[in-house]
C-alpha cells in the first residue's frame, strides 16, 4: 500500500533544513550534494520522492490551525501555546505555525528543485509525470499557506538566503492564480490513478485540489465541471462503510492521502497520539459540547467511528495500531470522494441559499446514505440548503481538517467562529480568520515580509 520507492535527500530552503528518507527499497542510504545528484531519470525521480517525505511534516499539527481554531475541537486545560488556537489568541511567536509555514516551504523548495533539474530526463512520459507531481506539490504547499495566512511569498524557483526579492508578500489573488496555473498543468500532466503508485499524485489528485482552489475563489462553473467528471470517475468508489475509509489505507474513496508507516523512526507521524492516546496525557484535539450536539443522535455509523462520548471526548479517526504510541502509521487523507462529492453539491448551489438541483441532491444523498443517514427525496420535491450541506460537511468530513476553510468559503466564519468564542468568553474577530505571520520569518526577512493586520 505505502509502495513508494525509497531515495535520501537533503534539502534547505533559507533557514529551513530538513533532513528525509524513505526505507521501502532499501537502496543504500547516502547524502548526495545538489550539484552532483540531478543527472538522469533515476536520480530527478529521488528528488520527486524528497517531495512526499516533505509532506510528511505538513500534516503533524495542522489539526491545531484548523480544527482547535474552530467549533471541533478544543484542549484539556487550555494552557500554552495550544490554548491559542482554541480562544483566537495566536501569537506571531506560536511555535506550531512557524512549523507549518516552514513545512510548506520546504514543500515547495523540493518541488522547484525537480522542475528545475527535469532537463535531463529523456523519458517523455517519465518527465511529465515528474513535473506534475512536482507542481502539484508546489500547488498545495502554496495553496495552504494563502489560506492560513494571506498575502504570502510565491516561490517559482530554487532560491537562496541572498535571494532577498522573494522575501516580500504576494496578493492573495496573484498566489491563488498561480496555484490554479500549476494545477492546470498537472491535470494534463499526471496520468490516472490507476498508472500512478499509491501514495502518489494523480490527475484525480490535481483534478480535486483545483476544483477546491475554484470554490475558493468563487469560480462555481469551472468548479462544477472538474467535479461532475469526478464524480463520474470509475478510478473512485465510496466505501461501503465509513470507518474503512480510515482503517482500509489507500482505498477506492482516497484521491490523495500522506502515507506514514508504523512503528518506523522516519516514516511514523504522531498526530495519532495527540488525537487519541495522547489526549489522555497531551490534552489536544478534545471534541466540543458544540460538535457533539450538532451531530444527529441517528448518526450512528460515523459516532461510532468519530468519537465516544464516554472515553474522553477523544478522536477516534486516527486510532493508532502502532506499538510505539508516537510513531503511528495511519495515513492523512487529503483529497477522498466523499469531499469531492460535497463540493459537487457546492458548486452546483454556486454561492446560493439553496437549490432543487437533482444532481447537486445525487452528491449530498450518496455521502448521506453511505452513512445510514435518511437521503433527500430525488423527486424533484426536495431542497438542499446550504446550511444542510454545511452541516453535512462537519460531520462527514470532522477533523480532516476542514471545517476553518469551509467556514470560510461558505461565508459563515464570523457568525459561527463569533457566536462559538462567545459562549466559549474569548474574544474573535474578523482578523483572527489570518493566522500572524511567524515573527521568525519577519525576522529572518529583514523585514521585507509585514505583519497581519490584528497581530
Amino acid at each position: 500500500m505505502k509502495n513508494i520507492r525509497i531515495y535520501i535527500f537533503l534539502v534547505c530552503l533559507a533557514s529551513v533544513f530538513y533532513s528525509c528518507q524513505e526505507k521501502l527499497d532499501l537502496v543504500p542510504p547516502s547524502f548526495i550534494g545538489d550539484n552532483g545528484f540531478y543527472e538522469n531519470a533515476d536520480q530527478v525521480e529521488g528528488g520527486v520522492i524528497a517531495i512526499y517525505d516533505g509532506l510528511q511534516q505538513v500534516p503533524l499539527r495542522e489539526f491545531a490551525l484548523l480544527e482547535m481554531r474552530t467549533d471541533n475541537t478544543e484542549t484539556r486545560s487550555s494552557e500554552g501555546d495550544w490554548a491559542q488556537f482554541e480562544s483566537f489568541s495566536v501569537q506571531p511567536t506560536n511555535l506550531a505555525i512557524g512549523t507549518y509555514w516552514q513545512a510548506n516551504y520546504n514543500v515547495i523548495f523540493r518541488s522547484n528543485q525537480v522542475i528545475k533539474h527535469l532537463g535531463v530526463v529523456t523519458d517523455e512520459t517519465l518527465k511529465n509525470q515528474f513535473e506534475g507531481e512536482a507542481k502539484f506539490a508546489r500547488a498545495l504547499a502554496h495553496f495552504n499557506l494563502v489560506r492560513a495566512f494571506g498575502a504570502v511569498p510565491l516561490v517559482d524557483q530554487v532560491i537562496i538566503q541572498t535571494n532577498t526579492g522573494f522575501f516580500g508578500r504576494n496578493d492573495v489573488a496573484e498566489v491563488l492564480a498561480f496555484v490554479e496555473t500549476d494545477l492546470t498543468e498537472a491535470v494534463n500532466l499526471l496520468p490516472e490513478k490507476s498508472g500512478i503508485g499509491a501514495g502518489r499524485a494523480s490527475k484525480g489528485a490535481a483534478q480535486a485540489l483545483l476544483a477546491k482552489v475554484k470554490l475558493t475563489r468563487g469560480d462555481y462553473a469551472a468548479a462544477e465541471t472538474i467535479l461532475s467528471s469526478l464524480v463520474n470517475n470509475a478510478n473512485y468508489t465510496l466505501e461501503e462503510n465509513y470507518n474503512d475509509v480510515f482503517y482500509s489505507e489507500m482505498n477506492s474513496e482516497i484521491i490523495f492521502a500522506i502515507p506514514y508507516l508504523d512503528d518506523n523512526t522516519t516514516e511514523s507521524q504522531d498526530f495519532s497520539f495527540e488525537m487519541t492516546v495522547g489526549g489522555q496525557a497531551s490534552g489536544l484535539n478534545f471534541i466540543t459540547d458544540d460538535f457533539i450536539a450538532a451531530v444527529d443522535v441517528s448518526d450512528v455509523e460515523r459516532t461510532m467511528t468519530l468519537y465516544d462520548a464516554n472515553v474522553n471526548r477523544a478522536v477516534g479517526k486516527f486510532l493508532t495500531q502502532s506499538a510505539n504510541v508516537r510513531q503511528c502509521g495511519n495515513d492523512w487523507i487529503v483529497l477522498r470522494l466523499a469531499d469531492v462529492l460535497l463540493m459537487h453539491s457546492e458548486a452546483i448551489l454556486a454561492g446560493g441559499a439553496s437549490t432543487q438541483s437533482l444532481q447537486a441532491i445525487q452528491s449530498y444523498n450518496k455521502v448521506r446514505v453511505r452513512a445510514g443517514m435518511t437521503p433527500l427525496a430525488e423527486d424533484g420535491s426536495a431542497t438542499l440548503t446550504k446550511q444542510m450541506l454545511l452541516d453535512e460537511r462537519r460531520v462527514e468530513l470532522a477533523f480532516e481538517n476542514h471545517r476553518f476553510y469551509d467556514l470560510i468559503r461558505f461565508g459563515e466564519a464570523e457568525n459561527v467562529l463569533g457566536a462559538f468564542a462567545t459562549t466559549k468568553g474569548y474574544s474573535f474577530a474578523p482578523t483572527d480568520l489570518l493566522l500572524p505571520i511567524p515573527q521568525r520569518e519577519i525576522n529572518v526577512s529583514g523585514g521585507a515580509l509585514t505583519q497581519n493586520p490584528g497581530y
